[in-house]
């Protein structure tokens, strides 16, 4: 084939030529926000200053729940990581915002495609008086390349797959958010699961003690020491605790049927698995609540947010370029003859160069509306960071200040509850000595009932403080794939 004519290779030197000298792009560029953050914590006593030992160990071992050295707890978060079903639907949200991606990026480049048609064609004696049939058939053979390929002169393509870029981005870190808070849902729902366990062998353990104290206030009553008052008050504090032993049984089973779904089973698969009691794990050593700036920088709530205010602004740069005019060159190179065999002949050559412009200049009032509505956009994106920001900083001033005072809180029960175990032993041997009389005895098993619920509750939201302080920092989580870098060279 002939090569183009001169005044089409002047058409696309030009073209190109503006397209190299467009460097910028209409639109707001994206500065990420400024936003005063405190210097420290105002909780942060919640935690001991670490030593560097401390903070290289931490470093060292991402995954937090490790440190609370309970081999179940590892097992059910590495299970919900790979099998949980919100985190897959999390992860098709990424896939899909990376597709997008992929598409708007391919506007960067011509489109290119290719047809071909043969046709067999006869006209009616109407259309062709006077002709004879076989004057009336007639074939026809094409096949061609075309190509059309926007000038982004503006921007407008760019600052597309900016926004896209900026939407996966954001998806990234919703699912990094995501797997967060699946497990701490797990980690809390795991410790309270040996909480309540705990608490079920503290009333189970009363039970039997107050069963044991009826069975003397009995034997008493039998050998004319006690009165029938006597043994319906101990028999009414025996019912009293026994009742408290199915509903612990039920948040039991709720918190066993969470667990399986949250790692992917049916609510029963886990409940061989977990029906056996174990103690509560232990407390971390050391919980660094390092400083807010970190904070910021860690929380993937907030890295979410700052991606999709960098995509709005983006938008506002796609909706400006309407403002201006739009080049597009286009181009054909083909055959076209009449006879199949003449198809690809020097003869059959068909070509073209086209430059088109398109300027909506007379629809200026929908444009400017469009660019209005994505100004309002990103507004909203801004004010939407600004109040995450804020969350993220009093999330973790109320995990610091929970963890804290549960901790002193644990500490008082665990002592109250030591010296109650002791006051109820020595009142059944006043009693069974005769130098006390029933009531004594009861109000000190009911009392150390009371004691040792109340501690390990408290031993339960200790632990469950230190998850959700792992949670509001946003530290010791594992960075599993997808990660943020993983758009960031898309």
């Amino acid at each position: 084939m002939h090569d183009l004519k001169p005044t089409a290779l002047a058409m696309l030197k030009t073209a190109a030529l503006t397209l190299a000298l467009a460097a910028c792009a209409v639109g707001p560029d994206f500065v990420k926000p400024t936003v005063a953050a405190p210097e420290r914590f105002a909780r942060a006593e919640a935690a001991a200053t670490p030593t560097a030992a401390d903070i290289a160990l931490r470093e060292a071992d991402a995954e937090f729940w490790r440190g609370f050295e309970d081999p179940q707890l590892t097992w059910l978060v590495e299970e919900s990581l790979a099998a949980n079903h919100d985190l897959r639907i999390a992860l098709s949200r990424y896939d899909r915002a990376n597709a997008l991606l992929r598409e708007a990026k391919f506007d960067r480049f011509p489109t290119v495609t290719a047809d071909a048609q043969a046709s067999d064609a006869r006209s009616s004696a109407d259309q062709a008086p006077g002709a004879s049939r076989a004057d009336r058939d007639g074939e026809s053979y094409s096949a061609g390349i075309s190509a059309t390929w926007e000038l982004d002169l503006f921007g407008r393509i760019r600052r597309n797959v900016e926004a896209n870029r900026a939407d996966a981005a954001a998806t990234a870190a919703d699912l990094e958010a995501l797997q967060v808070a699946i497990v701490g849902e797990v980690a809390r729902t795991y410790i309270e699961l040996r909480g309540l366990q705990e608490r079920l062998h503290v009333a189970r353990e009363n039970t039997d003690n107050q069963r044991e104290t009826l069975r003397l206030v009995q034997a008493r009553l039998d050998a004319g020491r006690d009165t029938e008052f006597d043994t319906s008050r101990a028999r009414a504090q025996l019912e009293t605790t026994s009742a408290r032993i199915p509903a612990l049984e039920a948040q039991i089973a709720v918190s066993m049927h969470r667990l399986g779904v949250l790692s992917g089973k049916t609510p029963d698969a886990l409940i061989g698995e977990l029906d056996a009691q174990k103690p509560l794990p232990a407390l971390p050593a050391r919980l660094d609540a390092g400083t807010p700036g970190e904070l910021l920088r860690r929380r993937p709530d907030i890295a979410a947010a700052e991606h999709r205010l960098h995509a709005a602004t983006a938008r506002i740069g796609v909706a400006t370029a309407d403002l201006f005019p739009r080049f597009t060159l286009g181009g054909l190179i083909g055959s076209q003859a009449i006879d199949s065999s003449a198809l690809f002949e020097r003869d059959s050559e068909t070509r073209l160069v086209a430059l088109g412009i398109d300027w909506s200049f007379l629809d200026i009032g929908r444009v400017r509306a469009r660019i209005a509505a994505s100004d309002a956009d990103a507004a909203g994106e801004l004010a939407r960071y600004q109040q995450t920001v804020l969350l993220a900083l009093e999330d973790t001033e109320n995990a610091l200040v929970r963890y804290a005072k549960a901790r002193v809180e644990d500490g008082h029960l665990e002592r109250a509850a030591t010296d109650s175990a002791r006051a109820a032993q020595l009142a059944r041997v006043r009693y069974e000595a005769g130098a006390s009389g029933l009531l004594e005895v009861l109000d000190a098993e009911r009392t150390r009932l009371q004691a040792q619920e109340a501690f390990a509750d408290a031993r339960t939201r200790s632990v469950v403080g230190a998850v959700g302080l792992y949670k509001a920092l946003a530290g010791g989580w594992p960075q599993r794939q997808p990660l943020r870098e993983d758009v960031a060279d898309l």
